[in-house]
């Protein structure tokens, strides 16, 4: 779980954060802030479950930021803090559901035993969420089942009329209807592998019951497992929802993956699409969804990425081991490589046992592998050439197909080149975005460069531009920017004669006083102290 606390006392925020046993309680991670305006940037960024709030704060008072939290998510619990035993504070704390009202400084037993009840209320919530008791009973169901089965055509791009398209809606209890929707796919990562053999069904049901609780108060949420291992939510805004709609998606998103990770204890990763026509544009949004996942995602957990490159549809063929599902392609195209060389492998031990005579089932398998591997390259915008370098020949010579040990050989040479080349393209693709954050920081230092502004340049969730810049770079973006401003600052410090204050505006601090003293928390001394002793 995550716990934000928030109160205009620094002290009292880094305090409270750091010397507390959180982590007895299932805390897994602590979030400052020190206005109630920076608390609701990071509730819109991160998966918020718990909020301690101090009630006296300035621009923005605790009971008012309760009732903002209250209109954005519901099952974000509140606990109060309060230097005034104001009974008409308490009031207003229980109108909006506060979980506890502490006077300060609460006593250790006080706090831990407001975020304890806060806790449990979670889980109890969560747990009826995620309950197999409850996937058992949806499993049983023959209406999902269904459900499941027609969205899993209109995926196919089987064509059926509107008409029959809003029959068979109604029919299914189905509260979509033709027009603008967009496409959520998810990829359960490899602690959820213990189910593969007994279980898999239910966590697949579990995952989609969650996944229609955390969006369900905007979004109609329809879910299915589909043939490449994904769950497939079609998804479509609710009349209710609220008009501005920029990152709601993401920010949902997040918190699925957070509650998932909680309660069924696996992580997941996850594409999104933007909006477009169903039923007659579902197939192509699909088909690059699936193809997201190994251009941008890669090897890397935990990510919820917005989909911006497209990809060609895939392709069959006829070899029964090669083309079982899932296919080589599939694999391919969805980066699972280990399950590929598990593929290949399966393919060329039935070519020895069936087939050992046979050069055309040989020479069948090698072109449909060549043809796989080509297909990857191009839509990656490479060449197979460029990818594989010297393994290329046997394949221009035909020596790659002439024996089932050397095709054996060969494609799984060539298939360990193709991930690294395909590791290094989505690593390219990641050192691109920081690149970006840091010339846009670096130009506008003066103006907003906070974590949403940035993410909001490179087309990103916050969260997840903070991993991918944690990843290519070892530091926070918060860290960076930071340490760009006081560089810069001490710069200007030394080699002009501008004013203290002057010199924090145009390296983004709007305030004289904070400026200095996070100047001085940075360098050990005032800005005026630093820059007489540079003279």
């Amino acid at each position: 779980m995550q716990l934000l606390i928030v109160d205009d006392e620094v002290h009292w925020v880094d305090n409270l954060s750091m010397n507390k046993p959180w982590h007895t309680l299932g805390i897994e991670q602590v979030h400052k802030a020190y206005s109630a305006r920076e608390a609701l940037e990071l509730i819109d960024t991160h998966p918020i479950d718990i909020v301690i709030s101090d009630i006296l704060m300035p621009e923005m008072t605790g009971i008012e930021l309760i009732e903002i939290i209250r209109e954005r998510d519901r099952k974000i619990k509140c606990i109060m803090l309060s230097g005034h035993s104001d009974f008409e504070y308490a009031k207003q704390a229980i109108r909006h559901s506060a979980v506890d009202y502490l006077l300060k400084p609460p006593s250790d037993a006080e706090l831990l035993g407001a975020v304890g009840s806060a806790v449990e209320q979670l889980n109890a919530d969560w747990e009826i969420v995620s309950s197999l008791e409850r996937t058992t009973y949806a499993l049983r169901e023959n209406l999902p089942l269904l459900r499941g089965r027609l969205l899993l055509d209109a995926l196919d791009g089987q064509k059926m009329s509107t008409d029959e398209w809003e029959r068979k809606l109604t029919s299914y209890g189905l509260p979509f209807t033709v027009g603008s929707c967009a496409l959520l796919l998810v990829r359960m990562e490899e602690e959820f592998g213990k189910y593969r053999n007994n279980g898999q069904p239910l966590i697949e049901y579990a995952i989609i019951n969650m996944a229609e609780e955390v969006m369900g108060e905007f979004l109609e949420v329809w879910g299915v497992k589909e043939e490449h291992g994904y769950l497939a939510f079609l998804l479509q805004f609710k009349p209710q929802a609220p008009p501005v709609r920029e990152g709601l998606l993401e920010k949902l998103a997040t918190g699925l993956q957070a509650k998932v990770k909680q309660f069924l204890k696996g992580s997941l990763s996850i594409v999104m699409t933007d909006p477009f026509r169903f039923p007659e544009e579902l197939p192509d949004a699909f088909s690059r969804a699936t193809a997201y996942f190994r251009q941008i995602v890669g090897d890397e957990r935990e990510f919820v990425m917005r989909l911006s490159e497209p990809a060609g549809p895939a392709e069959q063929g006829a070899l029964r081991s090669l083309y079982l599902s899932p296919s080589l392609e599939t694999l391919l195209e969805a980066g699972r490589w280990d399950e590929a060389e598990e593929k290949l492998n399966g393919v060329c031990d039935e070519l020895d046992s069936h087939w050992s005579e046979s050069w055309e089932h040989c020479m069948e398998t090698g072109f449909l592998i060549a043809a796989s591997y080509t297909n990857l390259a191009h839509r990656g915008g490479r060449t197979l050439e460029s990818l594989l370098g010297n393994e290329i020949e046997p394949l221009q010579r035909g020596e790659a197909f002439s024996s089932i040990a050397r095709l054996r050989k060969w494609s799984i040479a060539a298939l360990r080149l193709l991930k690294e080349g395909t590791s290094n393209e989505v690593k390219d693709n990641r050192s691109s975005y920081v690149r970006k954050v840091q010339a846009f920081a670096d130009k506008n230092l003066h103006l907003d460069v906070s974590l949403r502004a940035l993410a909001d340049h490179v087309n990103l969730h916050p969260t997840h531009l903070s991993k991918i810049y944690k990843i290519e770079t070892g530091e926070g973006i918060s860290d960076y920017v930071a340490n760009l401003r006081m560089e810069r600052a001490s710069q200007k410090l030394k080699s002009t004669d501008k004013k203290v204050y002057e010199v924090g505006l145009e390296i983004g601090y709007m305030d004289p006083a904070y400026f200095i003293k996070v100047f001085k928390r940075h360098f050990g001394v005032t800005p005026q102290e630093y820059r007489d002793s540079g003279k």
